[in-house]
């Protein structure tokens, strides 16, 4: 029997202190949630700066879309998001990163523009998407977001997501008045 350990043979059991192995899983365990507990607020501000970001992006590309088929159709503007996906001048709906739903709330100039006016509109309304079906003519020229959560940048100077306004036309260094059209549901959009 030479060169067997002594916890290898027969009728004997090993000789080493019991618990340790669960001690150090429990230790382990402390210390990954704990590096759980400080990422997760790192994780989560990152999380919410890209969707910033997705939000810009897709609101630029409403208002490219819009003045796309402002060029193609002199005079006209679109009656809903759907007609610039139909027409070719989105590649899909994007939909608003804030909120679950993924519903806009839509920017429409409050009067028709006289011929060759080129300046921002000075008042401007804005009414859910889903509202859209019971205005008269209504006259699309951006988007904003839904939601009213306050954001980590600015944009435009303004720090809630539902001030970040997208339209055709937009001058940064003037904001224009806003109307809001409640909702089906009497609340606020």
């Amino acid at each position: 029997m030479v060169g067997l350990c002594p916890s290898a043979l027969p009728g004997r059991a090993a000789e080493r202190p019991s618990g340790y192995v669960f001690i150090m899983l429990l230790f382990l365990l402390s210390v990954l949630a704990v590096g759980l507990m400080v990422a997760y607020p790192v994780w989560r501000t990152q999380i919410q700066r890209e969707k910033e970001d997705e939000l810009i992006f897709r609101g630029k590309q409403y208002v490219e879309a819009i003045r796309l088929y402002q060029l193609k159709n002199p005079g006209r503007r679109p009656k809903s998001l759907k007609e610039l996906y139909e027409g070719k001048f989105l590649r899909r709906l994007f939909p608003d990163p804030m909120v679950p739903t993924g519903s806009w709330n839509i920017i429409l100039q409050a009067a028709q523009p006289r011929a060759r006016q080129n300046s921002a509109p000075q008042e401007v309304i804005i009414a859910p998407a889903a509202d859209l079906d019971s205005l008269n003519n209504p006259f699309i020229i951006g988007v904003v977001s839904s939601s009213s959560a306050k954001s980590f940048k600015l944009y435009n100077d303004k720090d809630s997501y539902d001030q970040w306004l997208f339209y055709f036309g937009q001058d940064p260094n003037k904001s224009p008045s806003i109307i809001t059209i409640k909702t089906k549901s009497g609340e606020a959009p």
